[in-house]
């Protein structure tokens, strides 16, 4: 059985990867083989469903790249869409004088990346948000929400509509190179044709790419799992924008997001853990919450806090080791024609994805 491209994972980066290969030209056959028994169950519908403008990623970086190429796309697509999103802004919040350096070389980074921050005073940041309680904040007016089924959905009505299909119940089993590009075998046994090959298998990628016959071990990293809970605020919230405290190593730390109905959650935090598959969320996390939220709402009240869900980072480095860029890693990189893996896409892959997808068509020319 041929077909013109194969992307493994049906999350919000596997469409729309599959998406800009379908779009190409004409005819093009895209198929996207998912595990699971729907879109979206993994990573991408287990996020803050943030619009990131930009903001932490180093200079030149892909992060800072394609966030910010990403954030142009797909504002644009959804409003072309008319899809929910919701342009909210956020505040960075230093809670003690001592982060005031950190927050000053936050803006920095930023302005490197052509994102502007406003720099607010205490007196600034609480006319805009009584209920906080800072230093100083940066105010991004670019950070927003975006519903991120409603957006896969429109992905794959894309895929599909271009003459592709997204094929539920399917795992790659394994993948072995031909004269004319790649035998990809399910686990039933189905055996299919392409010349191209995407891996945007999330958590799974680098499993799977120990299973795909001709790349060397030094292309494969590690996988590492930063697994972070989410607690719901019982009653209204008190704030109209994201509340930020500086990010720390591994994450963006125990933040407040809103949901398209205005409602309030926090998180998520950082767990190390040793597989992908554990999504509880644990009651008695919620007290190492509360420190972490009352430092910048101190009127946080006692019990206000619910578990929620829980999802898990694809790292592709341990907790003693710097975050680590996007890995889009073609064939100038490991030498076999058409295959392209994409490793370690974490925040902001939701806010990159069109980005991502122009990368991997690149990546293949």
């Amino acid at each position: 059985m041929d077909t013109d491209a194969i992307v493994i994972g049906a999350g919000v980066v596997g469409l729309a990867v599959a998406r800009a290969l379908a779009l190409q030209s004409p005819g093009t056959n895209v198929w996207v083989l998912e595990a699971a028994d729907a879109i979206g169950t993994g990573t991408s519908s287990r996020n803050s469903e943030v619009l990131h403008a930009g903001i932490y990623y180093p200079a030149g970086s892909l992060k800072a790249k394609l966030c910010v190429k990403g954030h142009a796309l797909l504002t644009a697509y959804l409003q072309e869409r008319g899809l929910p999103f919701w342009l909210c802004g956020k505040l960075i919040v230093a809670s003690s004088p001592d982060q005031l350096p950190a927050l000053k070389t936050l803006q920095a980074k930023a302005l490197a990346n052509g994102v502007a921050l406003t720099w607010l005073d205490a007196e600034q940041a609480l006319a805009m948000e009584p209920a906080l309680s800072c230093v100083a904040a940066l105010y991004s007016p670019r950070t927003g929400l975006v519903d991120s089924h409603a957006l896969m959905l429109s992905l794959q009505a894309d895929v599909e509509n271009a003459g592709g299909m997204v094929v539920l119940h399917t795992r790659m089993q394994s993948a072995h190179p031909t004269g004319q590009g790649w035998e990809v075998v399910t686990e039933d046994g189905t055996r299919l044709q392409t010349p191209v090959l995407v891996n945007c298998a999330g958590l799974d990628a680098p499993l799977l790419a120990q299973r795909i016959e001709g790349l060397a071990a030094q292309h494969v990293p590690k996988a590492f799992y930063a697994k972070g809970s989410y607690f719901s605020l019982t009653g209204k919230s008190p704030f109209s924008h994201l509340i930020y405290p500086l990010p720390s190593e591994a994450g963006l730390g125990v933040h407040l997001t809103l949901d398209m109905g205005k409602q309030a959650k926090f998180g998520p935090d950082v767990e190390w853990v040793d597989a992908p598959d554990d999504y509880t969320v644990r009651p008695e996390r919620v007290a190492p919450f509360a420190d972490e939220i009352r430092r910048y709402w101190p009127g946080l009240p006692d019990n206000a806090l619910q578990p929620a869900y829980a999802g898990i980072r694809p790292k592709i480095v341990g907790p003693d080791s710097p975050a680590a860029d996007f890995v889009v890693q073609g064939p100038a990189v490991h030498g076999l024609p058409g295959l392209v893996n994409l490793f370690g896409i974490e925040s902001p892959g939701l806010t990159s994805c069109l980005a991502l997808g122009e990368e991997v068509v690149q990546a293949l020319s």
